[in-house]
């Protein structure tokens, strides 16, 4: 994303984001695709592949697993596009399906290995401490945290992303010259930012 690097650290603070198929709702997200969107569909994967992911990760399965569930969950999302009784509840559709993908995925490869043959074994919690419930729930709520950080304006998204969720972290100087600020503006901007997020976290029950 572009920035003017001349503009004020808060002029463009609380810009909101570009209009385009990002800002999209579920909603209309869905209706573009059962149009012949290909765009939508994209964007629409895009939006939810990590929280996919996250949850096939955190059920202890490998990057290829994952991949694999990833897939089975997109195209069980495909076929069932026309048939989403509430397209605004999206994202709790596909965290159900793709635990059911991980129940079912599971019980594939204890067959297959002759493995975890008694009903705790198949319950695909493998990780200790994460029962399927507690997998679920924290699903839930990193999707809630990427939905409100999608809500942002692109300058505090981007911010937000780079102290917070960037590995390495950037340094102070950096995300001043990445975004064209002062290293100054930084702490201000960064709490305005985090002010923002936190309602908007708060608005959604988080």
């Amino acid at each position: 994303m572009s920035l003017d690097p001349t503009s004020s650290p808060s002029s463009k603070l609380d810009d909101p984001p570009v209009a385009s198929e990002a800002s999209w709702t579920d909603r209309r997200l869905v209706q573009e695709c059962l149009s012949g969107n290909e765009d939508a569909w994209a964007e629409l994967v895009d939006k939810y592949k990590n929280l996919i992911y996250s949850i096939a990760i955190r059920w202890g399965f490998s990057q290829d697993d994952a991949t694999d569930i990833f897939q089975s969950v997109a195209a069980q999302l495909l076929s069932e596009l026309s048939r989403l009784r509430e397209p605004d509840a999206l994202a709790a559709w596909l965290i159900r399906v793709t635990a059911n993908q991980c129940i079912q995925t599971r019980k594939q490869q204890a067959r297959s290995e002759a493995l975890c043959q008694n009903e705790s074994a198949l319950s695909g919690a493998s990780q200790p401490g994460q029962t399927p419930e507690t997998i679920l729930h924290l699903a839930r709520r990193e999707q809630i945290l990427r939905q409100a950080l999608l809500s942002a304006s692109p300058r505090c998204r981007r911010l937000i992303e780079m102290l917070f969720f960037e590995n390495p972290n950037r340094s102070y100087p950096e995300v001043a010259a990445s975004l064209g600020i002062a290293v100054g503006s930084i702490g201000f901007i960064r709490r305005r930012c985090l002010d923002q997020l936190k309602m908007s976290l708060e608005e959604a029950g988080f």
